[in-house]
């Protein structure tokens, strides 16, 4: 994998850029690997994460009761703040 420096890196960004959609491209500062530049497909790709619910939500989920008609979130707010 070719490497480059940081500095050749900002001289010609479009250039070096270019070569890396084609191969991986490793950029060093003072002789230490800070980067590999590459195309979008070389990436790994992640899964989403799956959503979890604690229990104690899950329970209050179960017996929480609906919104009533007319009355928005922040009627309810206000009524957790009170004079907060």
């Amino acid at each position: 994998m070719p490497t480059i420096t940081i500095k050749e890196l900002h001289e010609r960004t479009g250039a070096w850029v270019r070569k890396a959609g084609v191969a991986p491209l490793q950029v060093t500062d003072h002789g230490k690997l800070i980067a590999v530049i590459s195309a979008p497909e070389a990436a790994p790709r992640r899964s989403p994460r799956k959503r979890v619910l604690l229990k104690d939500y899950q329970d209050y989920l179960k017996t929480a009761k609906p919104p009533e008609p007319g009355k928005s979130s922040s009627d309810d707010l206000d009524a957790v703040r009170g004079d907060r």
